[in-house]
Parts: structure tokens; sequence; C-alpha cells
């Protein structure tokens, strides 16, 4: 695959085996686009079995991490083009969830930014999640007459205490990184200037690690979760 001509996300190899994507929207807070959706399948799916990739970190350009969908683009749109709206769903769903929760290498969300809506899928899929203590998080939809459904309702709901999850989504209140972090959003919050070395050091330490071994544990925690 040729990751140069890839528009709406970047591929970057580091020597330590460590691969970042970028979600590559800047312009509008990296909102997730059909293009970016198509992208990301065709990523995750070459990186999975990639022998130069052993971690990857999930990271967005400029000054967000992602806003969530792009509601023009993703919705309206497409409101009166079926075909192409049932496979941009598809696509959204295949690579936020069923793809990068299974991926089978560690996987980090690096967040250097506004993370809201949609964006908490693809951050509950990542195994481990670090942040700048400047970023934001956030469930806005109720602020525009409308729920967090779907695979959105579902991660807060696993990943949350139910007092935080209802709270959240029924405030729409952001919160900071080191809110998000006493909460267990996330793993930790850390300096703006320290967050790629911070993730870089977590990925180095992974890379160096069994990756068969990385991967059964991967598999067994997330199949006996919800186990009786």
């Amino acid at each position: 695959m040729d990751f140069n001509k890839l528009q709406a996300v970047k591929v970057d190899r580091e020597h330590d085996g460590t691969t970042i994507v970028t979600l590559n929207r800047p312009e509008k807070r990296n909102a997730m686009s059909p293009q970016m959706h198509f992208e990301m399948v065709d990523v995750l799916k070459e990186l999975a079995e990639d022998r130069e990739t052993r971690v990857l970190v999930l990271t967005g350009a400029g000054d967000s991490w992602c806003a969530g969908q792009d509601i023009k683009l993703f919705f309206r749109d497409l409101d009166d083009k079926p075909k192409e709206r049932y496979l941009a769903r598809l696509a959204n769903h295949e690579w936020r969830w069923t793809l990068l929760s299974t991926f089978p290498k560690p996987t980090i969300a690096m967040v250097n930014g506004y993370c809201f809506g949609g964006a908490f899928v693809q951050l509950y899929a990542c195994d481990f999640a670090i942040a700048a203590d400047n970023a934001t998080f956030g469930l806005s939809e109720v602020n525009w007459g409308i729920l967090p459904g779907g695979l959105v309702g579902k991660v807060i709901m696993d990943g949350l205490s139910y007092r935080d999850a209802v709270w959240y989504a029924m405030t729409g209140e952001p919160m900071d990184a080191k809110t998000a972090a006493g909460i267990r959003l996330i793993n930790k919050s850390v300096p703006p200037e320290n967050l790629r070395a911070e993730t870089m050091a977590l990925a180095a330490s992974l890379a160096k690690k069994n990756p068969q071994t990385l991967r059964t544990i991967k598999e067994s925690l997330r199949f006996v979760r919800g186990m009786s």
C-alpha cells in the first residue's frame, strides 16, 4: 500500500517498531469524513500484519485528536445517497471498532487535543490512552437534541462507571484530561510538551516484549470481559 497517496490519514514509521497513524483533517479538527473512514480501513488492514509495526499510535493533526463525525460530509451529504451512506457507515464501524479493538498489536491513543462524541469509540478501542493536560473531552450530543447512540453509548457504559457515563452524556459538560484520567477514561494526563515522549516511551517498552504474548493477552482479556 502506498501511504503517500492518503489524504485524510498520515502514516509514519519510527525506527523502533512504532507506527504513528495521524487523522489528518486539521482544518476540521479531524472530524471524521467518509474518505477518512475508507482510508483508515485500508491502513489498519495493511498494518495488522506489517512486520515493521510492533506498536500502533493513533493521534490527530493540529490542535485536535478527533472532533467526532463530520456532520455535513458523513450525514447531510449522504442523506439522498443510500449506497454511499451504507458503505460509509460500514467503513466507519469497521475501522473504529472491528479492526482497531481487535488489532493484533498494542495500540496507544496519543490524545493531543479535542476528543468529542464519536471519537470516544476509537479512544476506547485503543489499549492505552495518554492525553496532554490541555486536551478536552466531551459528549456534546445532548446540546443538539440527539443522544450519544450506537457504539458511543456502548463504550461509555462499558468503560465508565454508570454515574460518570450518565453525568457526561446527559449534561454535555466537557472535561479536561486530568478529570478524564481520574474517571479512567484515559490512563494518564501529561504536560503537552511531554506527550510525545511519554507515548513513545510506552511504545518502546511494549515493542521490546514478545509480540505473540501481547497479542494473546489482548485477545484473552477482551474475550473474558463479558463472561460470568
